[in-house]
């Protein structure tokens, strides 16, 4: 049998770097409003750290246009996500994919729950991704703190539109 890992381009036969990230967030506003802005398009657009478009293509599915720096890494990812609302209000879990060209690729999802707490909600996630190619080979300590620069760059812009104060500082720009 051939060996053809040697003909293959390199996002092809380069390692996959794995990743989890897991957060709680206490959101000054009713949970069905935050699971409304939550799959709002253009809430999301203001939230999403280096986004150039998002559309929401039906209920559940959106794709995406999003810029990012990671490290030396510069490149414009195109991708989708999809959303599952059986579990909503209380949870929601969803799951995409993006393409950076020769950046490399990503991929994952997150389960979602929203606990009401009066008049605020709590909001925890656990996310898992998976990245490949040049972003994959600069190393799980710059991949992880730049997701989690990412998702605190989020949560950041949501609680301002959400009508309260950001955790310290205001929201970075990625």
């Amino acid at each position: 049998m051939p060996n053809w890992g040697c003909c293959l381009p390199n996002a092809y036969t380069e390692r996959l770097f794995p990743m989890e990230l897991q957060e709680e967030v206490t959101i000054p506003a009713q949970r069905d409003k935050v699971l409304a802005s939550l799959t709002d398009a253009d809430v999301l657009r203001q939230c999403i750290p280096g986004c150039d478009e998002l559309v929401q293509v039906s209920a559940t599915e959106y794709t995406a246009k999003v810029v990012l720096k990671i490290g030396p890494v510069k490149a414009k990812f195109s991708g989708n996500v999809t959303l599952d609302m059986s579990g909503a209000p209380d949870r929601l879990t969803l799951s995409g994919q993006g393409d950076g060209g020769i950046a490399g690729f990503a991929k994952g999802g997150a389960d979602v729950t929203l606990v009401d707490a009066g008049d605020d909600t709590i909001l925890t996630y656990q996310a898992k991704a998976e990245t490949g190619g040049k972003i994959a080979q600069l190393g799980s300590r710059l991949m992880v703190s730049t997701a989690r620069k990412l998702s605190k760059s989020f949560f950041a812009e949501f609680l301002v539109i959400m009508g309260g104060a950001p955790a310290g500082a205001p929201a970075e720009d990625v």
